[in-house]
């Protein structure tokens, strides 16, 4: 028993040697010696299905007993580089050591060797060197296609001598040698044989394996391969180019971009659909999809690996990532190769440059392909075929994004399909998101809106993901235009409060009337997340009046009590883990001890009837029983008699002189409302001034009562300035142009008002007669400019023109934040209208502005 025990852990030891300095091949090899160690010294143990090929199996293989999903026999050989002796038991002998031509006969490439022999390659092989020779098996040959091999054999000494040098390299090379994805090259032209070297310990060479290797020779090494090798020149996009029975996957490769990498060194798998399999999509499809780029990209990199998986490699599933990013298994049933366990392989092993090609006779459709709609599958019918009935399938177009909430068909119980049509498409309406939610975009507390206009909450747990009442089943999966999720049941999104709920239910009338003596009613009205296990009606039947008059006496024992009840945070049945205590921390400060068991809560070995009544503040299990901690004393008589009347679970300790501490209420929310009231007068002033006995000032203000920011913006480019001045008389117009100019630059002021959304508008109309003076300045939001445009009028036009200079303003520097300069501005320009139109020189400019007089000659012809 102790020699098995020991065995067993060598062999557990050995299985899981990872970080060992050896090949995969060798441990597995190591491994058969140790399975057959009771059958003499250096025997091999080997799996073989029968009529097929044998194996170093993996140990996954060897405790299965199969490979490729068939049941396989064991079969005992000596291990390589040994051999047996007659009337001895095992192999205790070791092969002994020739050239390479020698050793073909010891491992039984027997014909490789006549071959060598009949090519005159013999005398090469025989002779000085290092060669390493991957020599067909006997068996091999007799695979290799009837007028191939009659084309070897009819051109020994060319084709058939260049045959097996492809098969040969011009150095010694054992399998702890050859690493994954190796290419060396051969001894005909240097083309390439590439290695790949498994985790399983399988070794390929162009995707023939290595059946009995590292038979050391006194010139190199012989491994024997399963089949016969060709040079290989294509890249895959060469292969797929010139073979007619691919032109539809190639024509989609090519419009998605992916076909210049196949064109590119590389180590790729590529699943190729034949013709036939594209036509068994339905008429049209490649239409379809030809003009959308990202779903023929998906469709092209779901078929493409970024590794070589060579068919011999394949002893049983194994799962991959593809190019796309999702993943496909790949196995086997007997010599076939499987795709999600369908046989599709037509064709294996068409190696080239860059990878290997299968082709197979389906097409595989990734989910980033499909439309939502098309990722129900059979789980789901139900739900399926009712959003076409119910007219839903419409607001679910290809170009649409949306999230499906598809319950399983169980959760369509006859109850749920007999409910009135229009009820039940509102219903389904909460099961479908306006936007693409995926799995991992989903965190705790997050509202999802559904079609029908509802917020959903969603609860995030250790080993579950839940929305409103129901969790998601595993297995979410995201198309092209949005997501899908499977629930276990039917969504309810809550429409009342706690307090509203127990209400109504009418169970729970003892139990509120003693949260409304605690003070703790607001705590089931107010917003929040709360976990409440409510005890009905019947958990009070043992008491009295007086025993409840009692229990309301004792403030501090009653909250103790009732808070004991309620955790913070919502917790459903569906988020608790099964089959463990989960532990919720209660508003009283002790935890209440939760179990999920066979879809049925227990909270300290109490039943929970009736669960998951969903609240907009949280959720209600009802129970019939009063809680109370285990570990709590009481320290009064009368209020432990009146506590073993309510609760019998559990056995309640006394301790004397115990009083129950005051619990901080800081988790109910006081809402505290304040109203102003705020007089406010016209956002609109109007100012008249009457200067004189015909002359009128009209001011208008318009100002937003948002505060703004006046910046002046002084910039020194070369301008010119020009002031026109209309003088209208009777029977004559004199039209006077002041220009002003400044070398090399005129200083433009610019006022930029900011502060959205405020906007201050100044109007200033000054009316006379016979002359008007009109001032318009206008100031917006950013960015505005404010422009003064001034228009002198008078009577009838004069004829001659003349021109003046008027006041300098190139001297203003800066105008910020100034309310008085409207004011001043507005006085001056009324001034001289009053003075008849002249500008003095010399007056005094407004405060914040410095001016430089000029003097300047001036000609007028006396105004009518």
């Amino acid at each position: 028993m102790h020699q098995l025990l020991v065995v067993t852990l060598v062999l557990v030891a050995l299985c899981c040697l990872g970080s060992v300095d050896s090949s995969a091949y060798d441990k597995i090899v190591s491994h058969s010696r140790i399975r057959a160690r009771n059958e003499g010294p250096n025997v091999c143990a080997l799996q073989q299905v029968l009529g097929t090929k044998k194996y170093f199996s993996t140990c996954r293989n060897w405790y299965k007993g199969s490979i490729c999903g068939k049941k396989a026999m064991v079969v005992y050989e000596c291990c390589p580089g040994y051999m047996k002796l007659e009337g001895m038991r095992g192999c205790p002998a070791v092969a002994p050591i020739d050239h390479v031509y020698g050793t073909l006969e010891l491992v039984k490439a027997t014909t490789t060797q006549q071959y060598s022999n009949t090519s005159k390659l013999r005398q090469e092989i025989e002779g000085k060197g290092s060669f390493t020779m991957f020599a067909p098996s006997n068996a091999s040959w007799d695979k290799l296609d009837r007028t191939a091999r009659t084309a070897l054999e009819s051109n020994v000494n060319i084709e058939l001598y260049n045959a097996l040098h492809f098969h040969m390299v011009n150095h010694r090379l054992l399998t702890k040698d050859m690493k994954n994805d190796m290419t060396v090259s051969s001894m005909y032209n240097d083309l390439g044989l590439y290695i790949n070297h498994y985790s399983n310990g399988i070794v390929t060479v162009n995707c023939a394996r290595i059946i009995h290797g590292n038979q050391v020779a006194t010139n190199g090494v012989v491994h024997v391969i399963d089949r016969v090798i060709s040079p290989v020149v294509n890249t895959i996009k060469d292969a797929l180019d010139v073979n007619d029975e691919l032109s539809s996957f190639n024509a989609v490769a090519l419009a998605s971009d992916v076909m210049d990498k196949l064109d590119q060194p590389g180590h790729y798998t590529l699943f190729a659909p034949t013709n036939e399999a594209f036509d068994r999509l339905g008429p049209g499809y490649l239409e379809r999809i030809m003009g959308d780029k990202a779903v023929i990209g998906a469709l092209v990199n779901y078929h493409l690996l970024n590794s070589v998986q060579c068919s011999e490699a394949i002893m049983a599933g194994s799962v991959y990532e593809t190019a796309e990013g999702s993943t496909i298994e790949i196995g086997c049933d007997g010599d076939s190769l499987t795709v999600n366990g369908i046989k599709m392989v037509l064709k294996k092993d068409i190696v080239t440059t860059n990878g290997v090609i299968h082709l197979i006779d389906q097409v595989l459709v990734p989910d980033s392909a499909k439309e939502v709609m098309e990722l129900m599958g059979k789980s789901q019918s139900t739900f399926t075929d009712m959003v076409s009935e119910l007219g839903l399938a419409a607001a679910l177009g290809p170009k649409t994004e949306y999230t499906l909430l598809a319950p399983l068909n169980a959760a369509f119980t006859t109850e749920v399909m007999s409910t009135d049509q229009n009820l039940l498409k509102l219903i389904l309406e909460n099961h479908i998101l306006k936007l693409k939610i995926t799995l991992n975009e989903l965190y705790n507390g997050q509202l999802l809106e559904t079609l029908a206009g509802k917020l959903l909450r969603v609860f995030i747990y250790r080993h579950a993901v839940c929305i409103e009442n129901t969790c998601m089943v595993r297995g979410g999966k995201e198309g092209r235009n949005g997501a899908l999720h499977v629930m276990k049941s039917i969504i309810k999104p809550a429409e009342k409060t706690i307090y509203e709920m127990l209400i109504a239910d009418r169970r729970f009338k003892i139990f509120l009337s003693l949260m409304e003596t605690a003070g703790l009613t607001d705590l089931l009205k107010q917003e929040g997340s709360y976990t409440i296990f409510a005890p009905t009606d019947d958990a009070f039947d043992g008491l009295s009046k007086e025993d409840l008059a009692l229990l309301k006496s004792d403030q501090n024992a009653l909250r103790t009590i009732l808070l004991y009840h309620i955790s913070n945070g919502i917790f459903i049945n569906g988020g608790l883990e099964g089959g463990v205590t989960n532990l919720l921390k209660t508003f009283q400060g002790n935890n209440l001890h939760v179990m999920s068991v066979n879809n049925s809560i227990h909270v300290n070995s109490v039943d929970v009837p009736d669960s998951d009544l969903m609240a907009t503040n949280g959720v209600i299990h009802v129970v019939k029983n009063v809680l109370y901690p285990g570990d709590l004393p009481v320290g009064r008589q009368d209020l432990l008699l009146l506590l073993k009347k309510l609760i019998k679970y559990i056995q309640i300790k006394f301790v004397s002189g115990f009083s129950y501490l005051e619990i901080p209420l800081t988790f109910i929310k006081r809402t505290i409302t304040t109203t102003h009231y705020i007089e406010t007068v016209p956002d609109q002033t109007t100012v008249i001034r009457i200067i004189g006995e015909s002359n009128t000032t009209k001011v208008t203000r318009v100002t937003d009562t948002k505060p703004t920011t006046t910046k002046v913006v002084v910039e020194g480019e070369p301008v010119i300035t020009k002031v026109t001045r209309f003088i209208n008389g009777t029977s004559s117009r004199t039209q006077v142009t002041r220009v002003i100019e400044a070398q090399p630059s005129l200083t433009q002021v610019t006022r930029v008002i900011e502060g959205q959304p405020s906007r201050t508008q100044v109007t200033r109309v000054i009316e006379g007669q016979p002359s008007r003076t009109q001032v318009t300045r206008v100031i917006e939001g950013p960015p505005s400019i404010t422009k003064v445009t001034r228009v002198i009028g008078g009577g009838q036009p004069d004829t001659d023109e003349r021109r003046t200079e008027g006041p300098d303003f190139s001297k203003i520097t800066t105008i910020h934040s100034n309310p008085n300069l409207i004011d001043e501005e507005s006085e001056r320009i009324t001034k001289i209208i009053q003075e008849g139109g002249k500008f003095a020189a010399a007056r005094k400019a407004p405060a914040g502005i410095r001016r430089r007089a000029r003097l300047v000659k001036r000609h007028h012809k006396p105004r009518e």
